[in-house]
């Protein structure tokens, strides 16, 4: 073989393998990914709306005794705030699942709670953390649902504990701040740290409610937005009203 002859011979295998590199380069080149793939790489939390489907409430705590100690809320505005949620999930057929701890030492549900939740038994128990009686989650497991809304008091244990627990077990939490309290705006701080640290999503009250209801036409909307008992929602409602008879 003489030199010209090598030198072709040559040139006609690299670009050969060349080609071939080329090729397997293109094969190992992932297609484009969606906005979705996308997402689930770069947030450990991808977004998924409440609904009237997936979503169940837990109330833990409200108890006479323990709203006493609280400071970093007014205990009206707690009220108002919890009493509202509950029975803004009533009115989207949400399931509402009560539980109180040792009330011979911290006193029963608040009387404005349980006035708002006729026929829904409480759990009472004596476990610190709600998600160690296995009654109140078998309750919440009997829903079939897996986004855990929470509420509770105090902030940084008896909403905290549950909510960080429950993601353990495959559910996603959202913790509602105010509608819960805690003993000190400490405690609420490094409370609401320690879940957002562990995955869980805050929330407030009212704007939980309005995600899962949708739609302002939805036929339980006027229910919806008279429980939440939302000032200027109210106004704004009775213009609409007003105005639609002129």
């Amino acid at each position: 073989m003489n030199r010209r002859q090598f030198i072709n011979q040559s040139n006609a295998v690299v670009a050969a393998v060349a080609l071939g590199a080329g090729t397997a380069a293109t094969a190992a080149t992932p297609k484009s990914q969606s906005t979705k793939e996308k997402l689930e790489m770069n947030s450990p939390h991808l977004y998924e709306r409440l609904t009237r489907d997936n979503a169940v409430l837990l109330l833990v705590d409200h108890q006479v005794g323990l709203y006493s100690g609280v400071r970093d809320i007014e205990t009206l505005e707690l009220k108002h705030n919890v009493v509202g949620l509950a029975k803004a999930a009533l009115a989207l057929k949400v399931p509402v699942i009560v539980t109180t701890t040792t009330e011979n030492m911290w006193g029963p549900l608040i009387p404005e709670l349980a006035g708002a939740l006729p026929g829904v038994k409480r759990i009472e128990r004596t476990t610190v953390n709600a998600w160690d009686e296995r009654r109140v989650v078998d309750a919440v497991k009997a829903t079939g649902r897996k986004k855990l809304i929470v509420a509770g008091v105090s902030t940084d244990v008896c909403l905290a504990f549950p909510a960080i627990s429950a993601i353990a077990d495959g559910y996603s939490s959202y913790a509602v701040i105010d509608a819960s309290g805690g003993f000190s705006k400490t405690q609420v701080e490094m409370g609401v740290a320690r879940m957002q640290q562990a995955g869980v999503i805050p929330v407030g009250y009212s704007n939980v409610a309005v995600e899962i209801l949708g739609d302002n036409a939805a036929p339980d909307a006027e229910a919806v937005y008279a429980a939440l008992g939302i000032p200027f929602a109210g106004l704004v409602y009775g213009l609409k009203q007003y105005f639609s008879r002129n």
